[in-house]
C-alpha cells in the first residue's frame, strides 16, 4: 500500500512554517525595514500555500520558500520604481507628534532580535553595506547554510556566479571588517611562521 500522502495544511505546518525566522532574516536584509519584510513573508507563505500542489513532499522546502520570497520581492521592488513616491499622511503626523526615540525604537528592537547571538553591529552593518546581489549570496550561504546549487536555483544564476559572487562578497567583507577585526585582538596569521621561529 503506498503511503498516505499528506493534507496540504498539514504539509504546510510540517514543511513549510518551520523556516519562518529564516525568512523574516532573509526579507529584513532585503527590504531593511520591518512592515516591509513581514508583508514578503505573508506574501511568501501565501503563494506557497496557494501553489502547494506543485511542491514535490520530501524536496527542500526553505530553498522553495527563499526562491519564492526572492521573486517576491523583486516583483514588488519592480512596482514600487513605477509608481510615484507616496506619502502617508497619519504616519507622518505620528510621527511628529510622538517621540522620535520611540517610533525608532522597533526597528532596532528588530535588528537586536534578528542579530542576537548571531553577529555584532559592525558584521552586520557591514553585510548590510554590500550591493544586494553579494549580500543575498552570503546570507543564503553562510547565514541560511544554502549549497551552491540551492542558492543558483534560488536566485536563477549558474553555480559559478554564486562561487564568484560568493568569493567577492568574503573579500568585501574581509575588507571592511580588518579594523574591527584587529580592535578585537585578532591577528592575520598567514605568513608569520616563520617570524616565530
Amino acid at each position: 500500500m503506498d503511503q498516505e500522502k499528506r493534507s496540504p495544511e498539514k504539509l504546510f505546518e510540517e514543511e513549510f512554517l518551520p523556516h519562518i525566522d529564516g525568512l523574516n532574516t532573509f526579507a529584513f536584509h532585503l527590504t531593511y525595514n520591518e512592515e516591509d519584510a513581514q508583508d514578503l513573508v505573508q506574501e511568501t507563505y501565501l503563494k506557497a500555500f496557494r501553489f502547494i500542489e506543485k511542491y514535490e513532499e520530501g524536496t527542500n522546502a526553505k530553498a522553495w520558500l527563499f526562491k519564492i520570497l526572492k521573486n517576491a520581492y523583486i516583483n514588488q521592488y519592480r512596482k514600487k520604481n513605477k509608481r510615484p513616491t507616496q506619502v502617508d499622511y497619519e504616519e507622518v503626523v505620528g510621527y511628529q507628534d510622538g517621540d522620535e526615540s520611540s517610533n525608532m525604537s522597533s526597528y532596532f528592537d528588530l535588528r537586536e532580535e534578528i542579530f542576537d547571538e548571531m553577529m555584532g553591529d559592525e558584521v552586520s552593518s557591514a553585510v548590510n553595506a554590500l550591493p544586494i546581489d553579494f549580500r543575498t549570496v552570503i546570507l543564503l550561504c553562510d547565514i541560511e547554510g544554502f549549497t551552491y546549487e540551492e542558492i543558483s536555483k534560488i536566485i536563477d544564476i549558474p553555480i559559478g556566479t554564486v562561487r564568484s559572487r560568493l568569493f567577492r562578497a568574503r573579500n568585501m567583507l574581509k575588507d571592511k571588517l580588518k579594523h574591527y577585526a584587529s580592535s578585537m585582538g585578532y591577528k592575520d596569521q598567514r605568513g608569520e611562521e616563520d617570524l616565530q621561529e
